[in-house]
């Protein structure tokens, strides 16, 4: 897929758990993990915006695009 999530780096500079930033967040552990794993099909706005405002970062932070080969 030509979106990438990079949710797992933003984690790590931030230094936060899974299990912190999806209580902060409001979404379930495996709804994250969905996320930060790339296997999601969609996010939410309303996800977007508290994923960027618990990890103080900008969407392009998390999303990222690579065409495909």
């Amino acid at each position: 897929m030509p979106i990438v999530v990079n949710l797992d780096v933003m984690m790590a500079r931030r230094k936060i758990s899974a299990g912190e930033l999806a209580e902060r967040v409001g979404i379930t552990p495996a709804n994250l993990s969905i996320l930060k794993n790339n296997k999601a099909r969609a996010v939410r706005f309303s996800t977007l915006e508290a994923l960027c405002r618990e990890l103080k970062c900008q969407p392009a932070d998390l999303l990222e695009y690579r065409e495909e080969e």
